[in-house]
């Protein structure tokens, strides 16, 4: 075969694939835009740092809409990046990364509108001097957000100290840390390193609320360090192998931590020190890093015999139920990802009851699963339906106005959470409309920088010091 041939072989392949990639995309692009038209792609908007797209800059390249892990977030509509299901996105940022020509911002809200939360500074702290909010609480919920803003806390309440010296007696902490998720953790081991004297307080346990993430959760796509310990050597984790870092963590000796005990109250002292109040006592501390996160309290049906001890709002370990009859409730990632936890397991008979006529807030690979679920009847879905009391042995649901009892052992309730807002108002902080789209942005750069350094840590053949 000539030269002149394998060219025009060449050419003619290449054309194939040109010719199959645009219609593909047209194709994509006209069911995005169907879809969007029967509003079926609408949501409610995202929850927590998002992409902003710059139409004027978009070439409609489509980068954005391929990298997400998050699936359909993204989509093509009219030749330009849209939102399509905005409520699926966490902030991951590779959208942000992806663009050749800048036109993706990642923000908090949009350019000009504010954020109505806690007033934070640039250091974490609230309005009140030596209080601080750390976490998904301040507004970026991404794990590597807040570890890094764990310790840098710490590390502001250390200079501080350092530069007034200690005024308090032995019997004040230098840091109360509430709340033990990553960032409360991070704060922790930071306390550690700077030998400062600290408390970690929670009202679960260790982990916050990635311990009640369902099994292999992904829950971390950017490198992340923690004080004493080093930086994690995957972007990919599972609840898993967070989970068996901090049980690492607790073994510590010097780890100060009471799980079980939730922080009621803080009150101002005259001396400057803040009294935290919990049900079993109190403490006396000169700092107080609020790391509680945005979940809250369990959100409650509020149905007849919600009360029975088969109740509960969170699932820990799926394998420790079989044989069993269970009712899920819920429609968002972690009742669906719950019901087919339990569906895997021996013997389980389980059944998800949803109010709505169709799940429309699961990421798009928890929607394929579910799907092959129900397809393989592993478990069973009751849409329009809603629990209308819980009995001994069985449960009663109004499905679409009709009253149907289904035999049950077990309920799980996912209806979300109430941040603890009130909380926060109760002991004085202010709530202010700050315009936190320039912070997000930088976090999404700072994310991507990361990513970089990791990758050429990695091609250089330098491991992590956590996991390997």
């Amino acid at each position: 075969m000539n030269t002149l041939s394998s060219f025009v072989i060449a050419a003619a392949i290449t054309l194939i694939f040109l010719f199959s990639y645009m219609r593909s995309h047209r194709q994509r692009e006209k069911k995005a835009a169907e879809a969007l038209a029967n509003g079926k792609l609408f949501s409610d908007g995202p929850r927590s740092q998002h992409p902003q797209i710059d139409t004027t800059r978009c070439i409609g390249c489509g980068s954005c809409t391929q990298v997400c892990p998050e699936g359909d977030v993204l989509g093509m509509v009219g030749g330009k990046a849209a939102i399509l299901k905005g409520h699926k996105c966490i902030g991951h940022s590779l959208c942000y990364e992806a663009c050749p020509v800048g036109a993706i911002t990642m923000v908090m809200s949009s350019p000009g509108m504010n954020a109505n939360m806690p007033y934070l500074t640039d250091e974490f702290e609230t309005t009140i001097r030596n209080i601080f909010i750390v976490g998904e609480l301040g507004g970026l919920a991404l794990i590597k957000n807040a570890v890094n803003q764990g310790r840098q806390a710490i590390d502001t309440i250390d200079a501080r100290i350092s530069a007034s010296g200690r005024t308090w007696g032995n019997d004040v902490f230098d840091v109360i840390i509430v709340g033990a998720g990553p960032a409360g953790i991070c704060a922790s081991l930071r306390a550690i390193e700077k030998k400062l004297n600290y408390l970690t307080l929670d009202q679960d346990e260790i982990g916050g609320t990635v311990a009640k993430y369902p099994r292999q959760k992904l829950v971390m796509t950017s490198p992340v360090e923690f004080p004493l310990y080093g930086k994690f050597s995957k972007t990919e984790l599972s609840k898993e192998n967070l989970i068996e870092f901090w049980t690492k963590v607790m073994k510590r000796a010097d780890f100060k931590a009471r799980t079980g005990e939730k922080v009621e109250e803080i009150q101002s002292e005259p001396d400057g020190t803040f009294r935290v109040i919990t049900a079993k006592g109190s403490y006396l501390a000169a700092a107080v890093i609020l790391a509680l996160g945005k979940t809250g309290t369990p959100r409650k049906l509020g149905v007849k015999g919600e009360e029975h001890g088969k109740v509960m709002y969170r699932l820990i370990e799926a394998d420790h139920y079989r044989n069993c009859n269970i009712l899920v409730v819920g429609g968002g990632d972690s009742a669906v990802e719950a019901a087919m936890g339990l569906a895997f397991q021996p013997g389980n008979k389980v059944t998800l009851s949803y109010r709505q006529a169709r799940f429309s807030r699961t990421k798009e690979r928890n929607a394929h699963r579910i799907e092959e679920c129900l397809r393989k009847k592993q478990l069973s879905v009751l849409f329009n339906s809603s629990p209308v009391e819980i009995k001994d042995k069985s449960v009663v649901l109004d499905v679409s106005g009709t009253t149907q009892e289904i035999a049950n052992d077990y309920v799980w309730v996912f209806a979300g959470g109430t941040p603890p807002y009130d909380f926060l108002k109760k002991i004085g902080l202010g709530f202010g409309t700050k315009d936190i789209s320039v912070e997000a942005s930088r976090e999404a750069l700072q994310a991507a920088e990361e990513r970089e350094e990791l990758a050429a840590s990695t091609a250089a053949g330098a491991p992590g010091n956590i996991i390997p």
